[in-house]
């Protein structure tokens, strides 16, 4: 990595308007998103945020994003997305690395993971919300 360089998976970037590209402070939890919500939420729903994430454990809960429609790039392993659309229906896609899937906008959203797998995501974020998956599994 060449001197001064950022890894994507401590160091998201905001992707802003007039086509800015902004890295972000180191992610040290889901706290996080309320400051990046302070710095960027001028932004609006054109405002994307890219991240990446290794997960070894399925997804404990659903998420989902009422302003804008979420890519999600499997660079390892192999995850499965479950999305549930408004009208109740849900429909799952499994990608590989290499591949990508899109989580449309209002559509829930959890994943299962083999093994392990990363991902980069280019959200956009305003308006997110979670939900446990407990109160709505994917079986």
């Amino acid at each position: 990595m060449a001197a001064g360089g950022k890894t994507l998976a401590q160091n998201f970037i905001h992707l802003g308007l007039g086509a800015t590209a902004m890295p972000q402070p180191p992610f040290d939890g889901m706290e996080w998103y309320a400051g990046y919500g302070a710095r960027h939420g001028d932004d609006g729903p054109e405002g994307r945020l890219v991240s990446m994430y290794t997960f070894d454990a399925d997804w404990d809960s659903w998420e989902v994003h009422p302003s804008g429609a979420e890519v999600v790039l499997c660079t390892e392993g192999t995850m499965t997305l479950t999305q549930e659309f408004p009208d109740g229906h849900r429909e799952q896609v499994t990608i590989t690395a290499g591949e990508y899937a899109i989580n449309p906008p209002g559509v829930w959203h959890t994943a299962d993971v083999s093994g392990q797998a990363t991902a980069v995501f280019i959200t956009a974020g305003e308006g997110t919300e979670h939900r446990s998956r407990s109160d709505f599994p994917t079986d």
